[in-house]
């Protein structure tokens, strides 16, 4: 089994959540598939000083970002042929929100890159699984807008704590065609249609383990749908 994994840059605030994409590639291989990481090749929204969030006078490309992540290995997504693989795994941080859609910025009414758009149909149309974390669900939420499917996403929880607007985010992706699921970092949700996994994981208030523990259970079910 290889499962392509999309990265969108390094770090939670303006790139991929560091901590999600190496649980994820650890979890990947721990439950014995093969994995490869794959990146646009396109500029980062902007750059921000994580340890006080303000931006920085600099430009970032989100490949080469991502390679520090892959340690080097990772693909262009443009170059990449993703009939190649059995299941997409998408990791969070505002990346996602920031480079390979708009969402961050504009709500659901944001762009989403062409190539990602096309990659996420392309798995959900030959019935491939995609297993989605923290906020990357908005993302496959605004790649199938228009399509006609209407998947089952979670981006979290209102009943438990979280830094975030969970209620707002799970109505954009409402709004758009989609049904949003509650989920706190205990669980995951499942689209059995669409074969489309989500888990929570730093959308809520949650630790280092039970983000670990949230992820192995997204690639548990991931390996069962497989």
């Amino acid at each position: 089994m290889k499962v392509a994994v999309l990265l969108h840059g390094c770090g939670v605030y303006d790139g991929t959540e560091i901590h999600e994409a190496v649980f994820s590639l650890l979890a990947l291989a721990e439950a014995g598939m093969e994995y490869h990481c794959v990146a646009p090749n396109v500029n980062q929204h902007h750059v921000l000083n994580h340890l006080d969030g303000s931006e920085m006078a600099e430009h970032r490309n989100v490949l080469i970002e991502s390679a520090r992540i892959a340690r080097g290995e990772v693909s262009d997504l443009a170059e990449v042929n993703l009939q190649d693989y059995d299941a997409l795994f998408m990791p969070g941080g505002f990346g996602t929100a920031k480079n390979l859609t708009k969402w961050a910025l504009e709500g659901p009414e944001g762009e989403i890159l062409p190539a990602v758009k096309k990659a996420i149909l392309q798995m959900v149309e030959a019935g491939k699984p995609i297993a989605a974390l923290c906020m990357s669900p908005t993302t496959v939420a605004k790649a199938l807008e228009g399509s006609p499917h209407h998947a089952l996403l979670s981006v979290g929880s209102t009943v438990e704590a979280s830094p975030y607007d969970i209620a707002s985010i799970s109505g954009g992706m409402e709004s758009i065609g989609h049904e949003a699921q509650s989920k706190t970092v205990e669980e995951i949700s499942i689209d059995p249609k669409l074969k489309i996994i989500c888990a929570p994981c730093y959308m809520m208030e949650a630790n280092i383990l039970e983000v670990r523990a949230n992820i192995k259970q997204a690639v548990e079910a991931l390996k069962d749908l497989l």
